[in-house]
This record gives C-alpha cells, structure tokens and sequence, in this order.
C-alpha cells in the first residue's frame, strides 16, 4: 500500500483530515478535474490545484448523499412493530410477562399456581 514511515492522514489546523493517497485516472478524468479547477479559480480568484478540485468534488458529493439518505429517511413512515399485543391492564404484570412469552413461544406454556 504505502511505503513504511509515510504519513497517509493527518490532522489539520481547520478541523478538517488530510489523507494521501494515489489514484489512477484516465486523461479524461484528469481533464474534468482540470476543468473544475479552472471554476474554483474563477469563483474563488485564486490557484486552484487539481488536489483540491478533487477535494472539493468529493465534499459536494458526499454532502449530496447525506441530503439524499436523510430526505429518504423522513419520506419513509416510522412503522411500530410490537409481536405482543397490549395486555389489559387488570392483569398483574407477572401474568402479563407469561402470556408474552407463551405468545413469544408459540402458545406452548406451563402453567404456574
């Protein structure tokens, strides 16, 4: 993977990680990550490396991940799902917890005096 000794992440001063890493692209890839750089030079009228062109196409995308599995999460309604029904309350709880388990069990119970 890496040579030995080499640092592959490190702590930075913004609260943010840094991690190195080598990828292999083909020319295109390299060539729309030179494109996105070239926007991020223009919006932010500074030198834009192709490091953190990549960098910043990777936030967008994980930030749109999150928007996505968090809408999914709340259209999903929340289903309760109770294998034992409500229990009238004039039973005595020791009752109650032997009628769940005998439901739990299939039906089959002991009968206790």
């Amino acid at each position: 993977m890496t040579e030995p000794g080499t640092q592959q992440i490190q702590a930075m001063p913004d609260g943010d990680a840094e991690v190195s890493l080598v990828v292999r692209l083909q020319w295109e890839d390299v060539a729309a990550l030179g494109q996105d750089a070239a926007r991020l030079a223009a919006r932010f009228k500074r030198p834009v490396s192709l490091d953190e062109a990549a960098g910043h196409r990777l936030r967008i995308r994980a930030a749109a991940a999150h928007t996505k599995t968090v809408t999914q999460e709340r259209a999903q309604p929340a289903v309760a799902s109770t294998t034992v029904s409500p229990l009238p309350a004039a039973r005595s709880p020791q009752e109650q917890a032997r009628q769940a388990i005998e439901k739990i069990n299939g039906g089959v119970g002991h009968e206790t005096a």
